[in-house]
């Protein structure tokens, strides 16, 4: 990087904390602290949810999945559009939860259930929550070195630190500073600032790249791709194993299911203006998705193009050199990203998109770590006192535990290795708490005949199976292998590998104590496991060039000489005796994603909370008083009730109901009709490319005009959400210098 890209890049975060400064009188209060006193209008929200919810490992996550399969994710995605349409014109979860003013979702659990279901699900919320959280920290610092070119360690006089803690601390300690600062209002109004800049650079850097790398370019390196694993035509993908249409068909239900149930971002939920605001909110927040995630997309493209095409040969190869120095194949994916971006952007502009990507994790960390750090106090700590707390006291105790929060983080991703894509981490340690939670929000909204037991059974599950599989998927290999292990040894050292079962393509094993690589295939004979053959071949060098090939069964030894003329010695051991019952969590370690574990956690309380409920009313159980939950009839609040306006009951129908005015409903028509419109393409052209069949050049033709289209409506769509946020921020802090904190209004279910 140019000195011009650092003074931006540490330019931005001082402009963030003098706005942050502005923020500090008006959390005073519990209220203030947690939910920016119920104030912030809906562009607001939008950018700033959208903001929160964005961050560095959410980019990374997008940038490794895009790299792997391109252009068809976004096809698949177009199965949320139905989704996404219901939930934002019905209000799904977010408008009731709204209504009951609740603080945290487990405010909402005691509400609806009881204090000892809110204190359990707190419990198993923060606990899922801050593992979750635990290595977006090693991701971001990862991706900063990379990006700004840093070194592996710095000199302190004759001591060398290690960058990576200290990059870290640096990112942990800035986010801290702005919670700190001035808690939710704080939160919402850097987050704000730093989504309209991040959504400006990064139409930049796409328009950028598009102008650099000809379309021409992009078509030959998505073309190129094998069968199987299609780049372009989303019904080419039988080879691919982590993002096919699985994939996508449980992000759909999990969508549904899962809505509200994460608490990262919780503060946002309880800072609408009313439960209107907080729907229209919702409604806009879709252009995330659809338009402004653009550069998701792009950069990974453009990245193939230069990794495949011979006229960018110098970059490739020091991207390349890069990524091959980190030890796993995630860490490798992980990296290529910001590795690329140092290569294709010029001085200013990468000044710019790192100081995007800051604004970035600080916008997720500064969120989560406010979440996170209010569940454990609210709805863990306080819960089990009698009396409440002072103000001071209570506020003193929230920035204690997110101090702790981050503390955790920073231990977490110094220990944390990671074995699998950032998509199935943070799907399968979110489920720990949504898989039961989905159930008990959706039940307890909805359903009045939902009990609390039944709450109890969901969470109680969906924490159990998802937990499992989070402690199988850190588990080494071995450790649940029920087959042959082959063994390496050479001089002092000993590795040994499983072995892959007949049919699954050879895998390499290689270590840094062991000077050469070796290729193992397990073959199994047509009588059976007893006359299995492992065929092995050892390779030496960077081009991995076979020197050995050996044949040997449970029982033989292969020994021989490498070209630097040491020893070594090839054995396989036999199975082990427990290979019958390891071979189901070898399924589950090595063969189920995080997604698919998801999915089952979700179908299996989802069961049991309508099984449990169902007994509970056949034994005389009493419906639960909905009108006092939600506020309505005669618990109704005066000051949050929506002017209406009459309209037919058919539109009411289609979710424009009364309280929209006639702008709302012109916006909302204009946000949806994207969905609507390309929902019409999804199902017509699938029916036809199934039916008649439509070639990888009719795809790539498609994906190029839909590039351009989907660039052209986010500028709008950025102009527009720019402008509506500062109207909402100017009158958010109107709102706030004429608000008069309730003390009382501090989390408590009296």
């Amino acid at each position: 990087m140019h000195l011009i890209d650092w003074i931006i890049l540490l330019g931005f975060p001082l402009a963030l904390f003098v706005v942050a400064l502005f923020t500090r009188p008006y959390a005073g209060s519990v209220s203030g602290f947690l939910a920016a006193n119920r104030c912030a209008g809906r562009y607001l929200i939008a950018v700033a949810y959208g903001m929160a919810q964005l961050g560095v490992i959410s980019l990374v996550w997008y940038w490794q999945q895009n790299y792997d399969v391109a252009y068809t994710s976004i096809w698949w995605g177009l199965m949320e559009g139905p989704a996404m349409i219901v939930i934002a014109l019905s209000g799904w979860v977010i408008y009731r939860y709204r209504q009951t003013r609740a603080m945290t979702l487990p405010q909402f659990f005691e509400m609806r259930y009881s204090r000892r279901f809110r204190v359990f699900a707190g419990v198993v919320a923060f606990l899922s929550g801050i593992i979750n959280y635990g290595i977006f920290p090693a991701v971001a610092a990862r991706f900063f070195i990379a990006l700004c070119g840093l070194p592996d360690a710095l000199m302190f006089g004759d001591t060398a630190v290690s960058t990576f803690p200290l990059l870290m601390g640096f990112m942990l300690g800035i986010a801290l500073l702005f919670v700190f600062l001035g808690g939710q209002v704080a939160v919402i109004v850097t987050d704000f600032l730093q989504g309209s800049f991040a959504n400006i650079v990064f139409l930049v850097v796409i328009g950028y790249l598009l102008w650099l790398i000809p379309w021409s370019q992009i078509e030959t390196a998505l073309l190129a791709a094998p069968e199987g694993k299609s780049l372009v035509d989303p019904l080419d993908l039988g080879r691919e194993e982590n993002f096919n249409i699985w994939y996508w068909v449980i992000t759909v239900i999990v969508l549904f299911y899962g809505m509200m149930s994460w608490q990262g971002e919780g503060g946002y939920r309880a800072a609408a203006l009313n439960a209107h605001e907080a729907k229209m909110a919702n409604i806009f927040n879709g252009w995330r998705f659809r338009v402004l995630m653009l550069i998701t997309l792009v950069l990974p493209v453009a990245i193939r193009v230069v990794m495949t095409n011979p006229e960018y040969g110098v970059q490739a190869e020091l991207i390349e050199t890069y990524v091959a120095g980190q030890p796993t194949a995630a860490l490798q994916a992980e990296v290529r990203a910001p590795a690329a971006a140092a290569q294709l952007l010029p001085a200013g502009l990468l000044g710019f998109f790192a100081a995007a990507m800051l604004g970035a994790f600080i916008s997720t960390n500064d969120s989560y770590l406010h979440s996170w750090g209010s569940i454990f106090i609210q709805d863990v700590v306080l819960p089990f006192r009698k009396t409440p707390l002072s103000q001071r006291a209570h506020l003193i105790l929230l920035k204690c535990s997110i101090f702790g929060v981050a503390i955790f983080a920073f231990i977490f991703s110094m220990l944390y290795e990671p074995n699998q894509y950032i998509a199935m981490f943070l799907a399968l340690t979110g489920a720990v708490f949504v898989g039961g939670a989905g159930s008990a929000i959706i039940g307890g909204l909805y359903w009045k005949r939902g009990t609390t037991a039944a709450a109890w059974s969901a969470m109680v599950a969906g924490m159990l199976l998802s937990g499992g599989g989070i402690v199988l998927k850190q588990l080494d290999p071995l450790t649940v292998h029920p087959g042959p292990v082959l063994v390496v040894e050479h001089g002092d050292h000993t590795i040994q590998a499983p072995l892959s079962v007949s049919g699954k393509p050879p895998e390499w094993m290689e270590a840094e104590e062991v000077p050469f690589a070796v290729q193992h295939e397990l073959v199994v004979a047509a009588d059976g496991e007893a006359s299995a053959q492992a065929a092995i071949d050892l390779a030496w060098g960077a081009d991995r060039s076979v020197f050995a090939s050996h044949s040997l069964s449970s029982t033989g030894v292969a020994t021989g000489t490498l070209p630097d003329q040491t020893p070594y010695r090839i054995r396989v051991e036999p199975p082990s005796n427990a290979s019958a019952l390891l071979a189901p969590l070898a399924y589950v370690r090595n063969e189920m994603t995080g997604q698919v574990l998801t999915f089952w956690s979700i179908l299996i309380a989802v069961l049991l909370y309508i099984s449990v409920s169902l007994i509970g009313w056949a034994r005389g159980g009493a419906p639960h008083d909905m009108d006092k939950l939600l506020h309505r009839g005669a618990h109704a609040i005066s000051d949050e009730q929506v002017l209406t306006v009459q309209r037919g009951t058919w539109i009411e129908r289609l979710g424009f109901d009364s309280q929209m005015t006639r702008w709302d409903r012109i916006a909302t028509t204009i946000t949806l009709l994207w969905p609507f419109l390309f929902t019409l393409v999804f199902i017509g052209v699938t029916f036809y490319a199934v039916r008649y069949g439509l070639d990888r050049t009719w795809w790539a033709g498609y994906w190029h005009w839909w590039t351009y289209f989907a660039f052209a409506v986010a500028s709008v769509v950025t102009v527009w959400f720019t402008i509506g946020g500062f109207r909402d921020l100017r009158r958010m802090y109107r709102r706030l210098a004429a608000f008069v904190a309730d003390e009382t209004d501090d989390g408590r279910v009296e």
